[in-house]
């Protein structure tokens, strides 16, 4: 099945495999890619709040405010910012799926570079324990990446698919584990 949408006003389209969404849709919130018109990220983000999960708004999001890796995907740039995100929510004020972006959007954050990575940082917090920092730079050099951790007084957590299980609480507690015997408690 294709979704598209047709502006509010334009003729009716009735085509097979194909969903048609009337709603309001500005100019700015259309790019074309290889030729096809399509919405922005931000606007695309703000319809899938309608389908998605919160937290599958804020996987999504992160994905698109993230700074990518040039080498790795010929791109510098960020598909957009969290403000585009929030100018969306801004102009679509009675849109289906509102609620879901405006809790999501206060859960969006630059440095997460996989949706797994952001379920794990939600679950992380959920659980009370603080909020990660996403992606720190670690440089040491001439020793292997456990013994440079340890060196620095991180503690390496491994984190499994089977940790991701019931919404990451399996990983969350490994790392409550880890935490404890650091010495951190509740509200330090």
């Amino acid at each position: 099945m294709h979704h598209i949408i047709r502006p509010e006003g334009e003729a009716h389209l009735d085509r097979p495999h194909v969903i048609v969404h009337r709603m309001k849709l500005y100019e700015d919130e259309v790019t074309v890619h290889q030729g096809i018109p399509v919405t922005t990220p931000e606007r695309t983000w703000l319809d899938m709040a309608e389908l998605l999960s919160v937290d599958e708004i804020v996987a999504m999001g992160d994905a698109c405010v993230r700074v990518p890796r040039p080498e790795f995907e010929g791109r510098d740039l960020p598909l957009c910012s969290i403000a585009d995100l929030q100018r969306m929510i801004d102009r679509h004020k009675g849109k289906r799926g509102i609620r879901k972006a405006k809790e999501a959007i206060q859960l969006v954050r630059v440095g997460s570079d996989s949706p797994q990575e952001t379920l794990l940082r939600l679950a992380i917090v959920r659980a009370g324990l603080p909020e990660p920092e996403l992606n720190v730079p670690i440089i040491a050099k001439d020793i292997t990446r456990s013994e440079r951790h340890a060196a620095l007084g991180w503690t390496e957590v491994r984190i499994s698919k089977r940790h991701m299980l019931n919404d990451a609480k399996p990983a969350a507690a490994k790392v409550l584990v880890a935490l404890a015997q650091a010495g951190w408690r509740p509200g330090t």
